[in-house]
């Protein structure tokens, strides 16, 4: 595990944090012995979940299946093993350091809306799998026990030795493959938490299900880079405010609104309501789309619904309207949640005779977690309603409250009320806290990371009475930590500036400063897309510098204060910009790439990171970084140029901002920290003077299905990018740049073929 030695106080802090919740019943059991050793202070989950397939002949299939996790093992059971004492498991295996585990989202599996969970390697494709759960509170307590396992393995690996050959020798889970006998199998548990209920509570509807989602008030206050809104508190509404971004002065004809209001249930219960399309239910909050219907899903996290409403509750003699919405959600690193919503087009669902087709006005949910019992719920939308500015102002009745704008606006009051009134759907609080996997004993980033110029399978043998296994690896859980509020980053100061440079000066001590410097020159170097002359020059690249990115203080360790970056350690000398027909790894080694140029060859250190983005065709998004002098032997730069790929993985950190763009792109991207080696496939490849990055975003649907929006509008996007190797012990501290880029409107057909 990345950045501690010991897992053991982890787990004395995590048992004892579930041990004063009730939302997990505990079992002891007879102390389970593994080759011929005790297992000693080990956490062990179980439960029911569907375990999802496809058999030969091509049909999906769905098996109640009871999951057992323990360390670094997970098995897969009939029927309970507590109540059939001796039975063996059907599959058992270790979801080792290479293994992915990614909820997907809710799925129709059968007759029934199912969350899904899905495991695959990252170096073998063919070790894959996917279970499900009735609800998105369960799905997210399997995805930290899966967690909680995949960080015993990674443990154990970091020991050595014999752990580390005994690992080695151990068969990663495979839950679609043919499952072969064997002999072993658990015998029990010192300490069991057993999630969700029994099968027969698989069976239920799924209307109860949720899962969280994020929000802030401010972008700022809860983002990584900070944005040019300033929100200001224009109404107030039973308890729900209207803020409006009055960042530019000068009203235009277009505003950007939205609601805000803490809600007494869980991000899950929240996000479940908004998304539950039973038209009784949604009466009771829902004063537009009430009447959904679902048209088409995809992924398990976007989806198109089909609605109607009877105008007559927003105006007078109107004929009754139909409008189609697409609908996509998913979870932030941070456990924040977003959903997207988009007017849309579906072939199922024509005009119809007797309505007339609107439009609803794209808008985003935000939903974050504030306690385990309560959240911060925002609906954003634009506001180009002429009464708008009238109502605002006055409290008296105006057209704007018979208007389509107003009821989008409403619906945080209508779900608020409806919550409140409706105790049975507050989820109770899960014990464990969901983490994204952030290195262990560090606090999870909760601001601005970075400031933008804002201010705010085969066939299981169903019938088969073989009782086989397969091994699996699983990893222990960061322990819980509390949430500690910061204050909003203010104005730039001399103090920032000098906390900046003192960033830019600590940077410094990563390269060999007893070579001398040699003076890199981005026009001795070509690429596909040339340098910007100016911020009015587009289908190019400037390098933005750090100031525009809020990293991790000296102290942040203690107080979680962060800073402004400095000048980035690295030269950004070249961005190409290839199209190919897959993706592409090892890009530095084609004749094309800048590596292989002779001035190329002559850089004491290159750092290549190649952005493999699906489409139609694929593209490859190639930056080059240079260093004046070489890395400097034993610095956090050397440990992640020519450490593990796990290392690696935990530590490689990129902000995304979008500097100018659509608003919608803005939210869909956010401004959050990401470690990317934890949201999608990464692969390193290092050799002679570089070290190159291959980063596959389409590994990850959600990571996909954002991409695809931001290529819909790249033509209008100015995005900032840094990249950071995230600093986790204090000797690290503070944070600097790595390198960072700005792509300025590049348009997607100017990209060059790699191998034309």
């Amino acid at each position: 595990m990345a950045g501690s030695g010991d897992g053991g106080n982890e787990r004395e802090v995590l048992e004892d944090s579930i041990n004063h919740s009730s939302s997990f019943s505990r079992h002891r059991y007879r102390r389970s012995m593994s080759s011929g050793e005790e297992d000693k202070g080990l956490l062990a989950f179980s439960g029911w979940v569907y375990h999802v397939g496809t058999n030969s002949i091509g049909h999906e299939y769905s098996h109640q299946r009871f999951l057992y996790v323990k360390g670094k093992y997970v098995e897969m059971y009939r029927r309970d093993p507590q109540e059939n004492p001796g039975i063996r498991p059907i599959r058992k295996g270790i979801i080792g350091p290479t293994l992915m585990v990614e909820e997907t989202g809710s799925r129709k599996v059968g007759n029934e809306e199912l969350y899904t969970i899905q495991f695959y390697n990252r170096l073998d494709e063919t070790k894959k799998g996917e279970i499900a759960c009735t609800s998105a509170e369960e799905c997210k307590k399997w995805i930290e026990a899966l967690d909680y396992a995949k960080q015993q393995a990674e443990y154990e690996l970091s020991r050595g030795g014999g752990a580390r050959n005994k690992l080695s020798l151990e068969a990663d889970i495979d839950l679609e493959g043919h499952r072969p006998r064997v002999r072993r199998y658990a015998s029990g548990l010192k300490k069991l938490i057993r999630i969700g209920g029994g099968p027969e509570l698989l069976s239920r509807s799924s209307s109860s299900l949720g899962t969280g989602s994020s929000d802030g008030d401010f972008e700022g206050e809860f983002g990584d880079a900070v944005e040019a809104h300033e929100w200001k508190c224009v109404r107030t509404i039973n308890g729900v405010r209207i803020l409006e971004d009055v960042a530019d002065g000068k009203g235009g004809k277009a505003s950007l609104v939205k609601a805000v209001a803490p809600v007494d249930a869980s991000a899950d219960t929240v996000l479940e309501v908004i998304l539950n399309l039973d038209r009784h239910k949604r009466y009771e909050w829902d004063m537009l789309t009430g009447d959904l219907e679902l048209v088409d899903s995809y992924d398990g996290n976007y989806d198109v619904v089909y609605g109607t409403y009877d105008p007559k509750y927003l105006g007078r003699w109107q004929s009754k309207r139909d409008f189609v919405f697409s609908r996509q959600w998913f979870q932030g690193q941070d456990g924040a949640y977003t959903i997207l919503q988009f007017p849309a087009a579906h072939k199922k669902r024509p005009t119809r005779n007797g309505y007339q087709r609107t439009s609803i006005k794209p808008s985003t949910w935000e939903i974050r977690s504030l306690t385990n019992e309560k959240c911060l719920v925002t609906h954003m939308l634009e506001m180009n309603t002429a009464g708008w500015g009238r109502w605002k102002k006055s409290s008296s009745c105006s057209k704007f409250e018979k208007t389509i704008p107003f009821a989008l606006l409403s619906q945080v009051a209508g779900l608020k009320e409806y919550i409140g009134a409706n105790p049975s759907l507050k989820c109770e609080p899960s014990s464990l806290a969901l983490h994204s996997k952030h290195s262990e004993g560090d606090p999870p980033d909760e601001f601005y990371d970075a400031v933008a110029g804002d201010s705010s399978s085969t066939s299981e043998d169903e019938e088969s009475d073989d009782e086989s296994e397969k091994e699996v690896i699983l990893s222990s859980s960061p322990q819980e930590k509390p949430v500690k509020p910061k204050p909003a980053p203010a104005a730039i100061s001399s103090t920032a500036l000098k906390q900046a440079s003192d960033a830019a000066e600590n940077a410094s001590k990563e390269l060999d400063l007893c070579v001398p410097p040699i003076h890199v020159d981005p026009s001795q170097f070509n690429s596909v897309l040339h340098k910007g002359k100016d911020d009015a020059d587009t289908n190019c690249w400037t390098s933005p510098g750090g100031a525009g990115f809020m990293i991790r203080g000296q102290t942040y360790l203690k107080n979680s204060a962060k800073i402004m970056g400095g000048n980035p350690l690295l030269k950004l000398i070249a961005v190409d910009w290839f199209k190919v027909d897959k993706a592409t790894d090892k890009i530095a080694l084609h004749p094309k790439s800048l590596a292989q140029s002779d001035a190329g060859k002559n850089l004491p250190f290159i750092l290549v990171i190649n952005l493999e983005i699906p489409a139609k065709p694929n593209y490859s998004l190639v930056l080059y970084y240079a260093a004046e002098r070489p890395v400097r032997k034993d610095s956090l730069l050397e440990k992640f140029a020519d450490g593990t790929d796990q290392f690696r993985d935990a530590r490689f950190k990129l902000i995304p901002s979008i500097v100018e763009g659509y608003w919608m792109v803005k939210r869909a991207v956010g401004t959050k920290a990401c470690l990317l080696g934890k949201a999608v496939t990464c692969k390193y490849f290092r050799q002679d003077n570089f070290l190159e990055i291959d980063v596959d975003i389409g590994s990850s649907s959600v990571a996909r299905s954002v991409i695809g929006l931001v290529l819909g509008y790249a033509t209008s996007l100015v995005v900032d990018l840094a990249i950071l190797i995230e600093a986790n012990d204090a000797a690290e501290l503070p944070e600097y740049i790595l390198g960072s880029v700005r792509l300025n409107r590049v348009r997607l057909e100017s990209a060059v073929p790699l191998d034309g």
